[in-house]
């Protein structure tokens, strides 16, 4: 009798051992960098594991497990995520309330954005997604519930068409913005200044559809010590090819009028958060990133374009209908990719693999002379064909 009460209060003794442990390994911290995300789960690939969001500095999150080089982290009652190490920092100081109000909202506009304001409690995490058919913007705010009986519509939003939100679970709500044109232009979600106030600007189509009025950035991808592919014959560096190509195309948009930002015009070492940051900054009304393809088996060929979001599939559609028209096999349209620079929101984005440098016809056709314009002119006119099918 003595040993199975031994037993029994050791293994009491350990359940409570387990149960301090979890308590002191579930903490709090905050996103820092530039371009904190968290991902889906734990899978991985070259371009890193699938993104679920981009979010803003200082978001509270509350850690719950370690895997690796990420934690786990509790989102709310039935959501989870992961976010790496390295874009979180412990802070004792965090604190979260049981229960996280939502408060008033404010609809305005002005310049080239609408916004929506969002009185909040606490820096908590978000996760957007856009819709077609009809356009919307869908942001779901984790740990909170609503304490919003006022959403004050100042009739200077000229693109948002309505607003509303739902609580699909205790601790999630749905913001739900509904676009008055078909077209995703963009959007960006950060706190303010004070941190009680979540704000998610849409941004507004130009007043002119048309390349001379546009803000256009050009993206040559690779460059410095990141060389990209090589040509099977060739030996042509992808970092090369996307620079004299990235080029052709500035030239080409110059000529027309549009006014173009370039990421990189030398052969420059830049990582994918410069680039981002660049670009943010720049607020370009849409990108073009370019790069040459390459595979293990020689017999891949083609073009081929590749976009993140549905809202911007549309440009990489029209893109791609006249890259065909130079003779390529398709490759296809690729959606929910994970490239660095497909991933903000802020505005729409076209990757265009020009072909692969891994096949002899490919190469041959995109080493030769003058075929950098022939490409710069096709890109040009997806771009256009775009513009026209809103005008």
């Amino acid at each position: 009798m003595k040993s199975i009460i031994t037993v029994l209060l050791a293994t009491i003794a350990l359940h409570q051992a387990n149960a301090q442990d979890t308590t002191r390994s579930t903490f709090l911290v905050k996103t820092i960098g530039p371009l904190p995300y968290l991902e889906y789960g734990t899978g991985d690939d070259r371009l890193g594991g699938a993104k679920m969001t981009y979010l803003d500095t200082n978001v509270v999150l509350k850690v719950v497990d370690s895997v690796g080089t990420d934690y786990k982290v509790q989102l709310s009652k039935y959501h989870t995520a992961y976010v790496s190490k390295s874009n979180v920092v412990a802070d004792a100081a965090l604190r979260l309330k049981q229960e996280n109000l939502s408060g008033s909202w404010m609809v305005t506009g002005d310049g080239r954005f609408d916004q929506v304001a969002i009185a909040m409690e606490n820096r908590l995490p978000y996760k957007s997604v856009q819709q077609v058919s009809p356009s919307r913007i869908v942001v779901d705010l984790y740990g909170v519930t609503s304490n919003t009986n006022w959403i004050t519509q100042r009739g200077t939003s000229t693109y948002i068409k309505q607003v509303w939100y739902e609580q699909p679970e205790d601790d999630v709500l749905r913001v739900f913005i509904e676009l008055d044109k078909p077209q995703h232009w963009g959007h960006s979600i950060a706190y303010d200044s004070t941190g009680k106030r979540l704000l998610i600007k849409i941004k507004r189509p130009p007043e002119k559809l048309r390349l001379r009025d546009m803000v256009i950035a050009i993206d040559a991808g690779h460059g410095g010590s990141n060389t990209g592919a090589s040509g099977k014959n060739t030996k042509v560096l992808e970092k090369n090819l996307t620079l004299q190509y990235a080029k052709a195309l500035q030239a080409l948009l110059e000529k027309k009028g549009a006014t173009v930002v370039m990421t990189r015009t030398t052969d420059a070492d830049l990582d994918q958060p410069q680039r981002t940051a660049l670009l943010r900054n720049a607020s370009p009304d849409l990108l073009v990133s370019i790069h040459f393809n390459s595979a293990g088996n020689p017999a891949a060929k083609g073009t081929s374009t590749f976009y993140r979001y549905v809202g911007f599939q549309s440009l990489t559609k029209v893109i791609l209908g006249r890259m065909l028209e130079l003779g390529f096999d398709n490759f296809g349209n690729v959606g929910s990719f994970n490239f660095a620079l497909s991933g903000p929101t802020d505005y729409p984005n076209c990757l265009v693999e020009v072909g692969f440098l891994s096949n002899e016809d490919d190469e041959k056709k995109m080493t030769a002379k003058g075929f950098d314009e022939d490409v710069a002119a096709k890109i040009a006119k997806g771009i256009s064909d775009w513009l026209k099918a809103m005008d």
